[in-house]
């Protein structure tokens, strides 16, 4: 057996160059997804404190920023809306003239190479503010299924070319992907949400998407932070109902769940880095405490070191510089 100083590990770190060539785990611009938030309006940019360097924008400066992304070479974006109003059943989700409905039609047109995944939930859609359709205070599971669906089906239509449910509720991969195939849009892959956890890290995008709940909290479909088996069960029903990508989120809390699900499965993986942990580093290095450009790297290397095939995050367009 070598033993120091015949085997000095230190040799192939002595240069930038050396490092390089032996890494191990090599992140590229290819596999950031950037998410997005569109709103009514024209001409609004509306950037919101707790997400420094992104905000709501209408769909005209939306197309402005994304053509801006494209240029980067961002390849593809998450679309969350923000709709002209709210009610009981999520009405404006599956408005095939909601607002997520507009900008992919817009989008389709301006940045025609950009690859447009929308996040299919009801949250940001209904008064409530919950994920399903809501009866004497409780989230009704079946009932929620048959209007993710649908709002998959209009996303389609109006030019999505992959759609993500995050909404947690029993079922809903097989019921979103049995009403595309029904509606001829057997391509359309489905990015599903599959071990998406109760989480504090969710703070600032609640403030962006204006979907806090108006009752109660998420914790009777969203994940319990401690279950990884759990999570493994979750992400097997996906997968056999018919998802093409399954998605851990949050990503950092939960790298031991990622690396998991990637030695357990086959499928890509997807991990969501969210608002959360990108204010957080965001707070620190305004404060001087450490360097975003480095932190944020490091973040994003760990992630992909974990299992990830692509991750979602708020970095995609400051790390198309960096990288």
């Amino acid at each position: 057996m070598s033993t120091f100083p015949i085997t000095r590990l230190r040799r192939l770190r002595r240069t930038a160059t050396l490092r390089s060539l032996v890494r191990e785990t090599k992140l590229d611009l290819s596999d950031l997804v950037y998410p997005m938030f569109v709103c009514p309006g024209e001409g609004v940019v509306d950037p919101l404190e707790g997400l420094p360097g992104i905000g709501r924008r209408s769909v005209d400066r939306l197309c402005d920023e994304a053509e801006e992304l494209a240029a980067l070479g961002i390849q593809a974006v998450l679309l969350f809306g923000i709709p002209e109003s709210k009610d009981e059943v999520a009405s404006e989700a599956y408005d095939a003239d909601g607002i997520v409905q507009q900008a992919l039609r817009a989008l389709r047109e301006r940045v025609p190479e950009l690859v447009l995944v929308t996040d299919v939930c009801l949250c940001e859609y209904t008064s409530h503010g919950h994920c399903g359709v809501v009866q004497d205070g409780e989230v009704l599971n079946d009932l929620s299924l048959e209007l993710l669906a649908r709002t998959a089906v209009s996303h389609v239509e109006a030019g999505a070319h992959a759609v993500a449910p995050s909404d947690m509720m029993d079922g809903r991969v097989g019921a979103i992907r049995a009403q595309l195939d029904g509606e001829g849009f057997e391509t359309t892959p489905v990015i599903a949400y599959s071990a998406k956890f109760a989480s504090a890290f969710y703070g600032p995008f609640r403030e962006v998407a204006d979907s806090a709940p108006a009752f109660g909290d998420r914790r009777s479909y969203q994940m319990d932070p401690p279950n990884l088996r759990e999570a493994m069960r979750e992400c097997a029903l996906d997968i056999e109902e018919g998802a093409d990508m399954i998605m851990i989120k949050p990503a950092l809390p939960y790298l031991d769940v990622l690396a998991a699900a990637r030695m357990r499965f086959d499928l890509p993986i997807a991990a969501y880095n969210v608002s959360g942990e990108y204010a957080m580093v965001k707070a620190a290095a305004a404060s001087g405490w450490l360097d975003e450009r480095q932190a944020a790297l490091e973040s994003l290397v760990a992630i992909k070191r974990a299992g990830a095939d692509l991750i979602f995050t708020y970095w995609a367009r400051d790390a198309a510089g960096w990288l």
